[in-house]
């Protein structure tokens, strides 16, 4: 089998895949995309970090691939869809670098209070200036931690060791499970109106984009400092530099960017703003965890067919893979549609199997469930390993039924999921053998394609509205590819499931929602 790493490795992989009977590894490091494409239909393995990028084109020209393995946790380089249609698997290495990324916090934190990296250059320039550089301390200071994950939770650990007060924001965890783990549970707000410091813990969704902006940013209180070791694009770069330059805020850390490197952006002309260029899992102890993490995996499923750390595909035996498989892409996206209907935590997740689906093991299929629900809110954090234990670390109760009888389908899975601000229930089928369909969302029947850019809209039943509804995104030039409409003929309400070749705007969401007879439109993406 023949493995090739593409980017920088410690030692210690590459070592570990040398050392390994029936590996033959190549070390090829900063190939061009077109360099790439030429040598990958050789191989069975690629070992990446965040360099190489693993777009469509080259996974289609990988005529061997069987696994792509990132010594890292972070997958914006790779197409998963992709790779996932070409059965190549996808496998990360979520654990190796939480404490260094946590310690990097911690790192910036004491830098930009204590003006280290100034006093550095001006005192290289000859300078001494021991009065402008004066610093404060954090003893007693309040942390505000913007997602409780493994590196928030560590932060936190680490600043109450420095005598601070930690409060914590994460609406995806259960009030009394951060109690739990000594940590004060806070709204949104309160966090911003209370916290000398923020740091920020949470992967890079579609819902964390930008949501450190302007308002947020002016919102915290006068004399504040943030800082962010997460992902880039997070925090608005336009809008920091604002706060900055004003006064408002008296320093920010960033150790990620937007676009990395970043360039001669205006931040770095600010003297309150320090930076790292991503140096976040950059140690000697992280880069040999992921390396030997990622080799180990690699190793052990070219040779033994052991599936660890997957993003993209379950461990089912391989008997039973071709009958289970089309479940678990059901499952996963039921839990996604799930993970978009809801605004706050979950708290308990009922999964009822019926029919001939119950006649296999079903926990493939749970943690397909689990999965889809997290990966909206945790990104490549999570995969078909560890969320069962994610979901648990959250507070989230599983519960599973079965039941042999299906009245109207072979197999029916049905997903009741209870939040903070209610519940909802999702169910879908396996139409011929490999299809999946979702038939019904709350109370509402229908026959759902789950797959691409949705847009859900929940509308009074009156002739003429899915007329202006095409009319609105016509205009917006949005094509409809599909349309699922369920009726709830009591009520006359409906709800409309339309697939877009490209995703719906802002501009054409708030249009939609001006019409008369509109309740809701919801984005949604599978």
């Amino acid at each position: 089998m023949k493995v090739l790493v593409s980017d920088n490795l410690s030692e210690v992989g590459i070592k570990m895949f040398q050392e390994t009977p029936g590996i033959d590894v190549d070390v090829n490091t900063g190939l061009s995309h077109d360099e790439l494409k030429a040598i990958i239909p050789q191989y069975h393995a690629l070992v990446i970090r965040s360099a190489t990028k693993v777009t469509a084109d080259i996974i289609d020209a990988a005529d061997n691939l069987k696994v792509i393995g990132r010594a890292g946790i972070g997958l914006d380089n790779v197409d998963i869809a992709a790779a996932s249609k070409r059965g190549i698997v996808v496998m990360n290495t979520p654990t190796g670098n939480t404490i260094t990324t946590a310690e990097h916090t911690i790192a910036l934190m004491m830098a930009l209070t204590r003006n280290i990296p100034q006093g550095t250059a001006t005192l290289k320039e000859g300078k001494w200036e021991k009065k402008k550089l004066q610093g404060r301390e954090i003893y007693n200071k309040t942390l505000g931690i913007i997602g409780a994950g493994k590196i928030g939770r560590i932060v936190a650990d680490r600043a109450k060791g420095l005598k601070m007060k930690v409060i914590v924001y994460d609406p995806y965890i259960k009030p009394e499970v951060l109690e739990e783990m000594d940590l004060e549970p806070v709204s949104f707000v309160e966090l911003l109106n209370r916290a000398d410091y923020i740091t920020i813990h949470t992967p890079r969704t579609e819902e964390t984009k930008g949501m450190i902006n302007r308002d947020v940013l002016f919102k915290m209180k006068k004399g504040a400092m943030l800082i962010n070791c997460a992902r880039g694009g997070i925090v608005n770069e336009d809008d920091l530099y604002e706060a900055l330059n004003s006064g408002h805020l008296a320093g920010a850390a960033c150790d990620v960017f937007e676009q990395e490197p970043p360039g001669k952006i205006k931040l770095m002309e600010l003297p309150n703003f320090i930076c790292t260029p991503h140096l976040g899992a950059s140690t000697k102890e992280a880069q040999e965890n992921v390396a030997r993490d990622v080799a180990e995996q690699i190793i052990g499923y070219l040779l033994h067919g052991t599936v660890k750390n997957a993003v993209n595909v379950p461990s089912i035996s391989p008997e039973l893979i071709g009958v289970l498989r089309p479940f678990v892409i059901l499952g996963e996206k039921i839990g996604a549609l799930h993970a978009q209907l809801i605004e706050t935590g979950v708290l308990e997740a009922e999964i009822n199997y019926r029919g001939r689906v119950t006649e296999y093991d079903t926990s493939p299929v749970t943690t397909a469930i689990l999965k889809g629900l997290l990966t909206p809110v945790m990104g490549d954090a999570v995969n078909f390993v560890n969320a069962p234990l994610l979901a648990k670390e959250r507070g989230i109760k599983v519960v599973e039924s079965k039941s042999t009888t299906s009245e109207d389908f072979a197999s029916l899975i049905m997903v009741k999921i209870k939040s903070m601000d209610g519940e909802n229930i999702v169910s879908g089928t396996i139409f011929g053998k490999t299809m999946p369909r979702i038939l019904r969302i709350n109370d509402f029947y229908l026959e759902a394609v789950p797959e691409g850019h949705m847009l859900l809209i929940q509308n009074q039943d009156i002739p003429g509205v899915i007329g202006k509804i095409g009319t609105i995104l016509g205009k917006h030039n949005i094509n409809i590819s599909r349309m699922h409409v369920g009726q709830e003929k009591e009520k006359k309400l409906n709800i409309i499931l339309l697939a877009t070749d490209v995703p719906v705007g802002d501009s054409a969401l708030n249009e939609l929602l001006k019409l008369e007879y509109i309740s809701s439109a919801k984005r949604i993406e599978l």
